[in-house]
């Protein structure tokens, strides 16, 4: 805690100032009040271990930093760690199209549902465990490949780009689809919703839909089967493309490179879709559910088609009358806006004439006060002042003021009479903060 004296010396005014005849005290001062202010923030407490421990500010920032490093180890040491495979650790960074980047990270338990935050965590991690600084420092002097492909990992999972097109080649992500005979074994659902599931990544409308249970609606079983046999996929197959020379004197080259991997991706993209198709097919073909509505549709056929007609003639009645009343309502909320504009506009016309009128019985009414000059005739000078802090007060007031300072001007004769309903004006506007009586030259 801390005392801090401050002192504040009232200013000095200068002799002859122009409120030293009218000026009147409404109070005083109050008497000076000690208070205890205590310093805080972080740069005071920086300053004062640097005072307790007597370090300089770059012992400071090392011994801070080596405390935040431990501070960061200590956190990521809660996590569960995926082991590390000794092959994996001997991967060149050449090769890093072959490498899979969530088991460098750490992060196969997530793969492509991984988080920003969760892969930089990662990331982290692995940089303090494996940064080549830290490995000379402890003696070791193996080279430095895997920490490249830690940081390459790094690139292509925070590069949403880049991580789509890796994730649309994962393979480790995907889920084979059941045989047969194991789908008559086990759950059909359980078993093939894993395998949609896996493939709903692809969806560009989230989220997929899933394939339920035996006692999902109708509704949303068809709603499944026509989502997937209409699957919009964003799947691209560039991360498999054979990389283009970028010698520009072999354009030639190039341009053959670039075509192969166009036509590539083609066939990759219809032998996916083909595959896709093929997983529905046989999904649906294993269905018990398609199958019991079929059987309900055979039943109920002219049933529903009778509903059917006597629900669209029902739907077609209720459209036509509420078109009919959405037309009347619009129409009769057309006149009653137009009304209202014609009574708006004519209402603004009055204002505004009465507004004009006002101004020019309160301009009037300084000619009356003779320029508020108690004898003789005012000059230039006192005319053009008194008329500019006229039409200062107008500009300051609106239309309700001017009309109640009109009123009060009307009977009034005399130069003091009505001086005095201006200066009470002036009055009104400097205790509302709306004039400054600086601002004023003959109505100050």
């Amino acid at each position: 805690m801390a005392n801090l004296h401050i002192v504040f010396p009232l200013p000095v005014l200068p002799e002859g100032w122009a409120g030293e005849k009218d000026f009147k005290p409404i109070g005083h001062l109050s008497h000076a009040t000690d208070r205890n202010i205590e310093p805080v923030g972080p740069h005071f407490l920086a300053h004062a271990r640097r005072k307790r421990h007597k370090r300089t500010f770059s012992e400071d920032d090392r011994i801070q930093a080596q405390v935040n490093v431990k501070k960061v180890e200590d956190d990521d040491a809660g996590e569960i760690s995926e082991p590390e495979d000794p092959l994996m650790l001997q991967r060149q960074a050449k090769d890093w199209k072959g490498q899979d980047h969530y088991a460098i990270l750490g992060i196969t338990r997530y793969r492509w549902r991984a988080t920003e935050d969760q892969i930089k965590r990662a990331h982290r991690k692995k940089v303090l465990k494996h940064h080549p600084d830290k490995k000379a420092a402890a003696g070791n002097t193996e080279d430095d490949q895997f920490f490249k492909c830690i940081q390459k990992a790094h690139e292509v999972l925070t590069d949403p780009v880049k991580r789509r097109q890796f994730d649309s080649v994962d393979e480790n992500a995907d889920v084979e689809p059941p045989t047969k005979k194991e789908t008559q074994k086990g759950n059909f659902y359980k078993l093939w919703g894993k395998v949609f599931d896996a493939e709903g990544r692809f969806s560009k409308t989230q989220p997929a839909p899933r394939l339920g249970t035996e006692k999902s609606p109708r509704e949303d079983v068809e709603n499944f089967y026509n989502f997937w046999y209409n699957f919009d996929s964003w799947r691209t197959f560039e991360y498999l493309d054979e990389d283009v020379p970028d010698d520009n004197e072999n354009r030639d080259q190039k341009r053959h490179v670039e075509r192969k991997n166009q036509n590539a991706r083609r066939k990759k993209k219809t032998e996916d879709t083909a595959r896709l198709r093929k997983l529905v097919d046989d999904a649906l073909a294993l269905d018990e559910r398609p199958k019991k509505f079929k059987q309900a549709d055979s039943a109920q056929k002219n049933k529903r088609r009778l509903d059917k007609e006597a629900e669209l003639k029902r739907i077609a009645d209720e459209a036509a009358k509420a078109k009919e009343d959405a037309a009347k309502e619009a129409a009769e909320k057309e006149a009653a806006e137009k009304a209202a504009r014609a009574d708006n506009k004519k209402a603004k016309e009055a204002a505004k004439n009465a507004a004009k009128k006002n101004k020019r019985v309160v301009r009037g009414a300084v000619k009356d006060a003779n320029y508020f000059v108690a004898s003789g005739d005012a000059s230039a000078a006192q005319i053009d002042g008194s008329l500019n802090d006229v039409d200062l007060i107008i500009a300051k007031i609106d239309n309700e003021e001017l009309a109640a300072l009109t009123a009060g001007l009307a009977g009034k004769k005399g130069v003091e009479a009505i001086k005095k309903v201006f200066m009470d004006e002036v009055q009104t506007l400097v205790g509302a903060g709306k004039l400054k009586e600086s601002e004023l030259k003959t109505l100050a």
